[in-house]
């Protein structure tokens, strides 16, 4: 993490959508096979440079106004919910939301802020441990 970050809040966005959910068509091949929304949300990510990016695989679960789903390797519902998490400042993943807001339409975002800087965290979890390491 740069250090312009790491002196901002980090907060988390978490996608909501079913399994099963496509990408607006964007080029002439899409219209034979739209993208994943989960793919094409992890690249449009990556080339905007957030920070980290987390594809959630869910067990069991459901989605505003759906019935309880449960993942299986072999069959799983086309509305069994996916759990994208981005990481990064709060200002660059409401940047990010409204840069791509025509396809997170199909999307329960939620936005977690972050109570203590990471860097904080880093500092008192190395302290600790190399207080155990010298017991």
């Amino acid at each position: 993490m740069n250090s312009k970050t790491s002196q901002q809040h980090i907060a988390a966005l978490r996608l909501y959508f079913p399994i099963a959910t496509k990408a607006k068509v964007t080029r002439f091949w899409h219209h034979l096979s739209a993208p994943a929304l989960a793919h094409h949300l992890l690249t449009v990510a990556k080339k905007a440079n957030i920070v980290q990016a987390m594809l959630h695989q869910i067990s069991s679960g459901y989605l505003p106004g759906e019935r309880l789903s449960h993942h299986h390797p072999e069959l799983t519902g086309m509305r069994h919910p996916q759990c994208l998490e981005l990481l990064d400042t709060e200002q660059r993943l409401r940047d990010f939301m409204l840069e791509h807001a025509e396809e997170l339409r199909k999307v329960h975002a939620v936005l977690f802020l972050c109570e203590l800087p990471l860097e904080h965290n880093r500092v008192a979890h190395t302290a600790h441990a190399s207080k155990a390491s010298h017991k």
